[in-house]
Parts: structure tokens; C-alpha cells; sequence
């Protein structure tokens, strides 16, 4: 992890600003990648050289957006049956529907949440597209959750000084509550739908 920040110091603004908006960009199309990590040690070394944490946080919202978008367009070409038929390891059929399912049902505010959860996010975009969910609203849901998420991930490599484990340490401790908060936003979801049904009942 230290020769990856000493090569992003290395770089000038320009060429860590490019290289942020590729690994936002490639963790849409290969979620294994840990894009928050390498976009956390491009703002830290942003903040150590001529950069800016707005700059970082810019570099990161083009690029992941952009990449949110290419594939919600790829899914919406392709349909839910054909994410899983090209892509199977990526998009299981069962799992795949069993997520179309929940953003037909829970629209926006389900594609807000998910975009919280690193691992998961990458998967929300084709869905989005392939379940035909309108890509200008698609597209704003995911801006203020990206937008949000990125910029706490921005503030806190500024925040570091100049101890990367530091840094690290608190990725992975904002990467847990996210993940508490989104389960926490989940399970609210879930108890308003079985509330209504009892109404209805």
C-alpha cells in the first residue's frame, strides 16, 4: 500500500487527478477493485502535493459516474436475462432478480442505499438500466450517494496528515458504518412495507 502512495505522490495533479477518475470509472465494470482505497490514497496524496480535496472529489465523481452510467446503459440494452447469460459469475440469474425485484419495488430510494455498500454498488447501475428505471433520475440518485460517500472518503485522506495507516484505519472504520447504516436503512424499509400490508389487511 506505501509504494502505491509514493507512486501517486510521485505524480503531478493532472496525472493523479487522471489516474483517480480511472479507478472510479474501473469499479464500476470490475467491482473487486478497492476503489475507495485508491481513490483515498490519490486525495491523500493530493493534499501532500500541488492538489485539492476538491479536485480529488471531482476526479472521483466523473469518473464514477461515468462508469455508473456506461454500465446502466449496458443494462438497459441487454435486459436482466441478458446480464446474466454474458456475465454469470457477475450477475446470477437468482440474485440478479431477486435485486430487480427490490428496485421495482423500492425505486430510488433502494438505488440510494445500495450505492453505500462497497461491493454491492457496482452491481446497482445495469440493474437500474435493466429494469428500465429512468436514467436521469438514476443518475442524480447516484450522484448524491457517490457524492456523499466520496466526499467523506476525500475529507478524511485531507484529514490524515501525513500517516497513511492512519488514513487506512479510518476507511475501513467508515466502510463499517456505512455498512450499519444501510442494514439500518434496510431493515427500516422492510418493517414501513410490512406495516402497510397489515393496514391493508
Amino acid at each position: 500500500m506505501h509504494a502505491w502512495l509514493d507512486w501517486l505522490s510521485s505524480l503531478s495533479a493532472a496525472w493523479l487527478y487522471g489516474a483517480i477518475v480511472v479507478a472510479a470509472f474501473a469499479e464500476n465494470v470490475f467491482p473487486p477493485l478497492p476503489a475507495d482505497t485508491v481513490v483515498a490514497l490519490g486525495a491523500f496524496a493530493a493534499a501532500r502535493g500541488d492538489g485539492s480535496a476538491w479536485g480529488a472529489w471531482i476526479a472521483t465523481m466523473i469518473g464514477n459516474l461515468g462508469g455508473a452510467m456506461t454500465m446502466f446503459a449496458l443494462g438497459k440494452r441487454v435486459g436482466i436475462r441478458g446480464l446474466s447469460a454474458r456475465f454469470p459469475r457477475i450477475f446470477p440469474a437468482e440474485a440478479s432478480a431477486r435485486i430487480a425485484e427490490q428496485f421495482r419495488a423500492r425505486g430510488l430510494l433502494a438505488l440510494i442505499t445500495s450505492r453505500f455498500l462497497p461491493g454491492v454498488r457496482a452491481f446497482v447501475p445495469p440493474v437500474a438500466g435493466a429494469i428500465g428505471m429512468n436514467a436521469g433520475s438514476a443518475a442524480v440518485a447516484m450522484a448524491l450517494a457517490s457524492g456523499a460517500w466520496y466526499g467523506m472518503v476525500c475529507w478524511l485522506a485531507f484529514r490524515a496528515g501525513a500517516n497513511a495507516d492512519v488514513l487506512l484505519d479510518q476507511i475501513s472504520a467508515q466502510q463499517r458504518m456505512a455498512g450499519v447504516i444501510a442494514a439500518g436503512v434496510v431493515v427500516l424499509m422492510v418493517a414501513v412495507v410490512v406495516w402497510r400490508r397489515r393496514t391493508k389487511r
